[in-house]
This record gives C-alpha cells, sequence and structure tokens, in this order.
C-alpha cells in the first residue's frame, strides 16, 4: 500500500480493524498498546498501518506506560490512542485520571470481555460501563460510545476524537468481544466526505494564553508543545496557567469545569436510536452486541402487534437520562439486557425515579441473550 494512503470504499472487516481505520480517517498518527484479548487486533492492525500513513507505533510495557504515552504525545501535537480489555483498563485509570484533570484529548477503545481479573480472556462482557464513568477516583465528565457493528467501530471512532478535540478530554469506545470480533461490510467514505474535527491552535497572543481558562462552556484550544507558548501541566489542581495552586477555591473552580463540561452539552453529544417509542407499552434498553439482539426481538413482536420499542444506547455517556424519565411515564416497564449482573439497568432505575417497572436480564458473560428470551420477558407486560 502506497504511503500516506488511507483506506477508502468497501471492505469485509472485524470490528477491531475497523477501529483501527476509523481511527487512521481521524487523523491519528500515534498508537500505543500492549496485547490483550480481544482488542490485540487493534494494535496489531495499527502497528501495520501506522508506518503507511507517516504515524507512529510503539508497543509499551505495559497498559500503565500506554496511557501515559499518548497523554504525551497528544500534547506534542498527535491524535493519539490506544486499546485494551478490562483488565488493561483498570490499570490505565490512574492515566486516564491525569488526563481528564489536564484536559488531554485522546482515544481509548476498550474491547470488554468477561470479568473480573482474568475472567474471560475470549469471550463477551459488558461488565465495564460503569468502570468507565466511575473507575478513576474524584469528578469528572465521561463520554463513551458504544458500537453495536463494525461499521459503527468505525465511525463511532472518528466520533470519538470528535468529541475528545471539542471537549479536551480522554473519550471511550466500549466495544465488546462480539462486536470486535465480528466480520461485516464496512463502507469507508472519502476523507473528504468525513466530519472530522482537527486539532485547533490557540488564537490568543503568546503572552496571554491561558491553557486550562474555565469560562466558558468549552476548554480552550490546547496549544502543542514546542511551538511557543509557555506550557505547564499538570495532575495537581492548578491555576489558568497550568501552575500549582492547592486551594479550595482553585479545586472547586477546575472541577466543576471538568463535569460542567460535559453535563452542561449532553444534549450535543447523546445520542440514541430508536424504534417505536411513540406508541410503545414496553420499552427494550440495550446497548454494544446486546441491541442488536433486542432489535430482533422487538421486531418480532411489532410484527405481532404488540406495542413494544427499542432505545438502543450510542453513546452509554453521557447517560440519556431525561428521555428515560419521559419514557418511564407512559410504559409499563423497561427491560434492560446486558452482560453483567445491572449496570446500566440501574441507571434506567435510578432516572426512571420510580415511574415504572426495570427488569434486569443479566449475564455474567461469555454468552449472548437470543431474541426469544427477550420476547419472553417482554410478554410479560403485555
Amino acid at each position: 500500500m502506497p504511503e500516506k494512503e488511507v483506506l477508502t470504499g468497501e471492505h469485509f472487516i472485524h470490528g477491531d480493524a475497523a477501529c483501527a481505520e476509523g481511527s487512521l480517517a481521524a487523523g491519528c498518527r500515534f498508537f500505543a498498546g500492549y496485547p490483550i484479548t480481544p482488542a490485540t487486533e487493534v494494535a496489531e492492525r495499527m502497528a501495520r498501518r501506522l508506518p503507511q500513513v507517516g504515524g507512529v507505533y510503539i508497543q509499551m510495557e505495559d497498559e500503565i506506560a500506554s496511557m501515559a504515552a499518548i497523554l504525551g504525545a497528544s500534547w506534542g501535537g498527535s491524535k493519539s490512542m490506544t486499546a485494551t480489555s478490562g483488565p488493561g483498563f483498570s490499570l490505565m485509570m490512574e492515566n486516564i485520571g491525569l488526563g481528564m484533570m489536564t484536559e488531554t484529548p485522546c482515544v481509548v477503545v476498550n474491547i470488554m470481555r468477561g470479568g473480573p481479573s482474568t475472567g474471560l480472556p475470549t469471550l463477551i462482557g459488558q461488565a465495564d460501563v460503569m468502570q468507565a464513568r466511575w473507575g478513576s477516583h474524584g469528578d469528572y465528565g465521561c463520554i463513551a460510545l458504544s458500537p453495536s457493528s463494525p461499521q459503527e467501530c468505525f465511525d463511532l471512532t472518528i466520533e470519538a476524537f470528535n468529541l475528545a478535540e471539542i471537549y479536551r478530554q480522554p473519550v471511550f469506545v466500549l466495544g465488546d468481544e462480539v462486536v470486535g470480533h465480528m466480520t461485516e461490510k464496512v463502507v469507508i467514505p472519502p476523507r473528504e466526505k468525513l466530519k472530522i474535527v482537527p486539532r485547533q491552535s490557540p488564537n490568543a497572543p503568546k503572552a496571554d494564553y491561558l491553557p486550562f481558562d474555565t469560562r466558558g462552556d468549552l476548554p480552550p484550544p490546547m496549544a502543542v508543545v514546542g511551538t511557543g507558548y509557555h506550557v505547564h501541566v499538570t495532575g495537581l489542581t492548578h491555576d489558568e496557567r497550568g501552575y500549582p495552586v492547592i486551594t479550595d477555591e482553585v479545586q472547586e473552580r477546575n472541577v466543576r469545569h471538568l463535569v460542567d463540561k460535559i453535563r452542561r452539552n449532553a444534549h450535543n453529544i447523546v445520542r440514541v436510536e430508536s424504534i417505536g417509542l411513540e406508541d410503545s407499552e414496553v420499552v427494550v434498553v440495550a446497548y454494544g452486541c446486546t441491541a442488536r439482539v433486542a432489535r430482533q426481538a422487538v421486531e418480532d413482536l411489532r410484527k405481532r402487534g404488540y406495542r413494544v420499542g427499542l432505545l438502543r444506547l450510542v453513546t452509554v455517556w453521557p447517560f440519556p437520562s431525561q428521555l428515560i424519565r419521559q419514557i418511564s411515564s407512559r410504559v409499563r416497564a423497561l427491560i434492560v439486557p446486558e452482560i453483567n449482573y445491572g449496570q446500566i439497568a440501574y441507571e434506567v432505575e435510578r432516572t426512571s425515579c420510580g415511574q415504572t417497572q426495570v427488569v434486569l436480564m443479566a449475564l455474567m458473560g461469555g454468552a449472548m441473550h437470543t431474541p426469544e428470551e427477550i420476547v419472553e420477558t417482554a410478554s410479560e407486560f403485555l
């Protein structure tokens, strides 16, 4: 393949490869990672493809170093990414917190497997969604996207890079083993047809630049180290220049900004897909590979004349709290099939405010729900 070439056209590839190609299309030119099933194929693809587009691939000694490396690469001016699964995601959490505090744009792909600990390295799980939201200590806003197909692995990886640039923070792509290893047709449009958010340069005079200005709903543009701007980056509570100021007043300003830049813009970030919400008596809430099964179940029930809807979470975080609250006020039940012992189901229960019954369909990992199981559960409320 010629140097500097990014793929276009139709390709028959799996979700992990699609994540890699999506990152390249978004402008990622640095990847640091460590092999881990079922995400290793992302790293393998990046190791082969990055040199072809003028980028850099580094295999690190572990996931802790991988996360640190992509933060540094981002401050050096490169769009950067890493990929991992549950155990590696756990190891990354301290440096994910550093990325949140230093407002460093990057993308972390987590192809989820069954846990805890080593768990099921080659089989599916969906038990990292709360870890994505609350895994690192302290308060910060979270953005996590949940692809349900290889095509979405491509599309949502691009979206993750765009959101990382806009909100200046690590953004997660929460895939799962089935979607990561599933092979389907993926359409890669020409670059001019893709929406790509470039890295913005500061427009303030160098002497007046405040890299951590908390005024306004969005962070300021991020200066690249070595371009003449004074840059001081620390995980300590810091002022607008980046220098440590260890006071409650500055902490209040820092942390409110880290949270509010997501909360105040949630209406611009949240993405869902739906079937039949307008007339539904029962709604299935699902994400990732489970949403594919749920779609089949809902379509089967609607063909039989039952008013059942599907709400698919494209963004798991921020959570569509207001929409869930609205739906809850008029349906008999919200059914949540997920491959864990209750994570998003409890968020649905919290945001429904007791207005309807929330039913968790839990699997511990290694297997998927069947459409028939979802049909049977929904039928109890019809």
